[in-house]
């Protein structure tokens, strides 16, 4: 398996959860990780689950402070898989496709595409104004890949985990890493069989 890290950045739009439970599948199967988790961030944390922000920075063997342009994330020479950023702002979103960073997130993500490496996105909006569906666009073009957490109820889902668990396993997927976290299509009997 690819020994390089995966950054993952948690910005501040509400499913704090996407992020907290990837670093924690990624813990559990040993590959390293990057960690940007916004101030923004940490306050959706709170609102949303019991989870300290302390805890979230323990799953994550390297953490960046948000403010640190000057990490090792922040520059090309640094090897890594790529990016996943869940759940992913419209300010972060409109960020990267406009190519002005105020941060280490979206300068991360900045240069994952400028290296031509995989950056998946999981923007949490709805419903969606014209200036979304551009920057959508826009991040696309620039080799970026949109995945909103969308659930997908052919699996049968029994917990808001499980839901989570589904998107991030096709997250995952486009980084060619499967954890086995999450039914897949034909995985059982369909309705019927």
């Amino acid at each position: 398996m690819n020994s390089l890290p995966l950054i993952i950045g948690i910005s501040g739009a509400s499913g704090a959860i996407y992020g907290v439970r990837l670093l924690r599948h990624l813990k559990e199967a040993g590959i390293d990780t990057h960690l940007v988790l916004t101030k923004s961030a940490e306050m959706t944390l709170a609102y949303e689950t019991d989870i300290a922000s302390s805890e979230v920075k323990a799953l994550a063997t390297k953490v960046h402070s948000p403010a640190d342009i000057g990490a090792s994330i922040a520059s090309g020479s640094f090897r890594t898989r790529g990016m996943i950023v869940a759940p992913c702002s419209m300010k972060s979103l409109a960020e990267i496709a406009n190519g002005v960073t105020s941060g280490l997130l979206t300068r991360a993500a900045d240069v994952v595409l400028k290296e031509r490496r995989r950056l998946v996105l999981l923007p949490r909006e709805t419903p969606l104004h014209l200036g979304h569906i551009r920057n959508m666009a826009a991040v696309t073009e620039m080799g970026a890949i949109c995945l909103p957490p969308v659930p997908a109820f052919y699996t049968r889902p029994q917990t808001i985990e499980e839901i989570v668990d589904h998107t991030l396993s096709r997250a995952l997927d486009l980084f060619d890493i499967d954890l086995g976290i999450a039914k897949r299509w034909g995985d059982g009997p369909r309705k019927g069989e």
